[in-house]
């Protein structure tokens, strides 16, 4: 049975008003005085520049902790839990400068952001620790 004309039009008044107590009230994208609360934050979300510095020493305990004879070229995947990024080590190179080991190496890094190539150089220090001497996105 088809609908009458006046219910029809009854239906197409009360619709848009059913639903204005939806939109009406503390959501308003153009109410200048709306504040935005910001007492509320979680750490779960790193900085920029703590990512950087977390993918850096996934990436040095990568490289540092493999057996690069044992390697013999192959990738090693390395991944960053905190921060979802990973890439592959794709080129390690073991030096004794000076009586000082280091490994140059280059690495892929993909995250949120983008996949980009790094270059970069781990040495031992003279307490036996390995830190991270350089470690700079390629730019070609």
């Amino acid at each position: 049975m088809p609908l009458s004309f006046t219910v029809k039009a009854a239906l197409l008044i009360l619709m848009p008003i059913s639903v204005c107590g939806c939109t009406s009230g503390s959501f308003d994208l153009f109410d200048s005085t709306a504040k935005v609360d910001r007492s509320i934050s979680t750490s779960s979300v790193l900085k920029r520049s703590q990512e950087a510095v977390s993918d850096q020493a996934t990436v040095l305990n990568a490289v540092t902790s493999t057996d690069v004879e044992k390697l013999a070229g192959a990738p090693l995947p390395w991944a960053n839990t905190s921060t979802g990024s990973a890439g592959v080590v794709s080129e390690i190179h073991e030096t004794a400068d000076a009586g000082t080991r280091c490994r140059r190496f280059v690495t892929t890094r993909h995250a949120y952001d983008g996949i980009a190539q790094f270059n970069g150089q781990a040495c031992l220090d003279g307490t036996g620790q390995w830190s991270m001497m350089d470690f700079q996105q390629r730019t070609n």
